[in-house]
């Protein structure tokens, strides 16, 4: 019985390892990262004027970032559903244009009501990119 990794038994494998490593995983790595700061911005506008250029109160800013994963949540199983429906490639391609969309909308949030609507659109968008 061999007992060797079947990579090393294989050169065909390890090459198409080695390329998934050098070309893939750089690109989800920034896709995730993208991610990440996506989510993490609207802790960094609050402090930095966005509370008073909309008169949010500490309430409402707190519903406004928690309504994003009640859109997140919902369409996370269909999301991921989707996924093995179309693709790997046309869905995450999906999920990255629609986040892009909405993501530029929040230029002309101007009151609560808009912030609140693209803060759910943007869970529904990025929802299936990765569990919560």
């Amino acid at each position: 019985m061999d007992t060797r990794p079947t990579t090393e038994a294989n050169p065909i494998a390890r090459s198409a390892i080695r390329k998934v490593a050098v070309r893939l995983v750089p690109f989800v790595a920034l896709m995730f990262f993208i991610n990440y700061l996506d989510r993490t911005a609207i802790g960094f506008a609050a402090p930095n004027g966005m509370n008073t250029d909309l008169a949010l109160s500490a309430a409402q800013f707190g519903f406004a970032s928690g309504v994003f994963f009640i859109g997140y949540i919902i369409l996370e199983v269909p999301s991921n559903l989707a996924l093995h429906r179309f693709g790997a490639r046309r869905w995450l391609a999906r999920i990255m244009v629609s986040w892009g969309i909405v993501a530029l909308l929040f230029t002309w949030v101007q009151n609560f009501e808009q912030l609140v609507a693209l803060r759910f659109l943007l869970g529904v968008a990025e929802a299936g990119f990765f569990p919560v």
